[in-house]
C-alpha cells in the first residue's frame, strides 16, 4: 500500500527526472474492472455497493425537500460512530424548480427569514445552500437530514475545517438589484460571491455570514492546512489565480485576515495554462512567492485581473483542491494544450505566511496534464485517499467517471457513469476511510460507498 507519506517522497523523485511524461494511460490495475450497474447510476469494481442517502424532491425532516444538483461535500464525525455529511447545492436564482422551497415556492415559508441570506426581494430567493446529512455507516442508514445554509447562490466547492465547520463557496458574482435571467426577473437583496461558514452541529439553519475577507469572486474550494491555519483556495475561471487566506486568528476566519495571491518567482504574470506554448512541464517545480490583494471585497469582478496585473500566475479554471501531509493538490480543468485538465501541486514554505518565506519559498509543481489519449479528462473535484493516491472526479462531456492518480501521475478506473451526462461531484472519505461519498450531480443523488478501500490499488 502506498500511504499518503509515500504519495509525497514520490512525489520528490518524480520532479527531478527530466521524462516524465505529460499524459498516462490507465494501466489496467487499481481494483479491476467495473461492472455494470443494474441500477444505472454508477459502475464499480466487483466488491463494491453504494446506498443512496440523499435523493433530490424528497421531503426532508424541517418539512423541505432535498435540493437539487448536488456539488462539493465533506464528511465529519458525530455521536456514538455516526457522521454527518455537508453538502453543497449549485442552485442558481432561476432555478427555482430544483429548490428545496418547492417547484413553486410553497415551502418557503417554513424557513426562518432571519436566516435565509437573500430573500430576493420576497420573490426570488437565492436556492443555493447546503444540507447536512446525519448518517450511520453500521446500518447504512440515513438517520436525518436538513437545510444547513440557505439563500446563497451556485453553492459549488467548498472545504472542511478542523475545528468542525464546512466552508461553502458561492461559483457567482452577482450585485443587488433586479436582472433578467434565463428567461426570468432576478431581484437580488444582497452581494454575492462569498465564502460561507456551516458549523456541522447545526441542527437548523446557520447564520448566513459572507467571509468578506476572504475574497468575493467566483470560488470553487477551500483546503486547510492545520498546521498553520491558512487556507488555500481556487476559481472558476479561464484566468483565475490561486488564492491564500491568512488569518488574523487561526480557526477564526470572522476574524479577518490578509488575502494574497500566487505568483512565480521571477517568472511575472505567469501562464500555468500551457495554450499558447509550454511553460511548465509535469514533474518541474518552480519556486513561488505571495502577493497581497487589496480590497478583496470588490465592488466589481476584478480580483484575478488587479492580482494578474500585479505578477500573479494564472491558472485554466482552478476548481478542486485538498490537503495531504503538508501539500496540496489541485485540479485546473481546462488546462493543457488539449483543454483536457491538469492537476498542480503546491508545497508550502516551511516558514509558509511569514518573513522567513521569502529565504525557503514554497513550490508549484504539475503533477499530470491530460492529452487527447489521457483517461482522466477534465479534472474537478478531487480528495487523497485511504490508500494514498488521489481520487478524482471528472467533468466533461459525456460520461464521467472517477478515477484514481498515481504518485507518478498514471491512472487508473475505480467508477463510471455511462448512463447519462451527469458529472460527478463531492468526492470524500468517512472519518475512519471505510466509506467513499460522491454525488451525481444532474440526477441529484448522494452515494455511499462500500467496499474494501483499504486494500491497494
Amino acid at each position: 500500500m502506498i500511504n499518503r507519506r509515500r504519495f509525497l517522497q514520490t512525489l520528490v523523485v518524480a520532479a527531478s527526472t527530466p521524462t516524465a511524461v505529460m499524459s498516462r494511460q490507465a494501466d489496467g490495475a487499481g481494483f479491476g474492472p467495473l461492472k455494470p450497474d443494474p441500477g444505472e447510476i454508477l459502475d464499480l469494481p466487483a466488491g463494491f455497493a453504494y446506498t443512496v442517502i440523499s435523493r433530490a424532491g424528497e421531503e426532508m425532516d424541517d418539512g423541505l425537500l432535498v435540493p437539487g444538483r448536488h456539488d462539493g461535500m465533506a464528511a465529519f464525525p458525530a455521536e456514538n460512530g455516526t457522521l454527518r455529511l455537508v453538502c453543497n447545492h449549485e442552485l442558481r436564482a432561476s432555478w427555482w424548480p430544483l429548490s428545496g422551497f418547492g417547484p413553486e415556492l410553497e415551502r418557503l415559508g417554513l424557513v426562518d427569514r432571519e436566516k435565509l441570506y437573500d430573500a430576493g426581494g420576497g420573490t426570488t430567493p437565492g436556492i443555493g445552500g447546503t444540507t447536512t446529512i446525519h448518517y450511520d455507516p453500521d446500518s447504512k442508514e440515513r438517520l436525518g437530514i436538513h437545510l444547513s445554509l440557505a439563500g446563497t447562490e451556485i453553492n459549488c466547492g467548498g472545504g472542511a475545517m478542523p475545528w468542525g465547520s464546512w466552508l461553502s463557496c458561492e461559483e457567482t458574482f452577482a450585485n443587488p438589484g433586479q436582472s433578467f435571467e434565463r428567461g426570468m426577473v432576478i431581484n437580488r437583496d444582497r452581494r454575492h460571491g462569498y465564502v460561507f461558514e456551516v458549523p456541522v452541529t447545526a441542527e437548523g439553519l446557520a447564520e448566513p455570514v459572507p467571509l468578506t475577507a476572504m475574497g468575493r469572486f467566483e470560488h470553487e474550494a477551500a483546503a486547510i492546512d492545520p498546521a498553520t491555519g491558512i487556507v488555500y483556495m481556487t476559481e472558476d475561471r479561464h484566468q483565475s489565480l490561486l488564492y491564500r487566506f491568512l488569518p488574523e486568528v487561526p480557526g477564526k476566519l470572522q476574524e479577518g485576515g490578509q488575502l494574497q495571491a500566487l505568483a512565480i518567482r521571477d517568472k511575472p504574470r505567469f501562464d500555468s495554462r500551457n495554450w499558447a506554448d509550454r511553460q511548465i512541464d509535469a514533474g518541474q517545480w518552480l519556486e513561488t512567492t505571495w502577493l497581497d490583494i487589496e480590497n478583496p471585497d470588490s465592488d466589481v469582478n476584478d480580483l484575478r485581473l488587479r492580482g494578474h496585473d500585479k505578477g500573479a500566475a494564472v491558472f485554466a479554471r482552478g476548481e478542486g483542491i485538498c490537503h495531504a501531509d503538508g501539500q496540496f493538490a489541485f485540479t485546473c480543468t481546462i488546462g493543457g494544450p488539449e483543454r483536457l485538465g491538469q492537476i498542480f501541486l503546491y508545497a508550502p514554505s516551511p516558514a509558509e505566511g511569514r518573513p522567513e518565506e521569502a529565504r525557503q519559498p514554497g513550490r508549484l509543481g504539475l503533477l499530470c496534464e491530460s492529452a487527447a489519449d489521457a483517461i482522466l479528462r477534465n479534472a474537478d473535484n478531487l480528495t487523497m485517499s485511504p490508500w494514498g493516491d488521489l481520487v478524482v472526479c471528472e467533468d466533461t462531456a459525456g460520461h464521467c467517471g472517477l478515477l484514481g492518480v498515481r504518485p507518478d501521475g498514471s491512472q487508473y478506473p475505480l467508477a463510471d457513469n455511462p448512463y447519462n451526462n451527469a458529472e460527478l461531484t463531492g468526492i470524500c472519505f468517512s472519518p475512519d476511510q471505510d466509506v467513499m461519498f460522491v454525488n451525481v450531480q444532474q440526477v441529484g443523488v448522494t452515494l455511499a460507498i462500500t467496499g474494501p478501500w483499504s486494500t491497494s490499488a
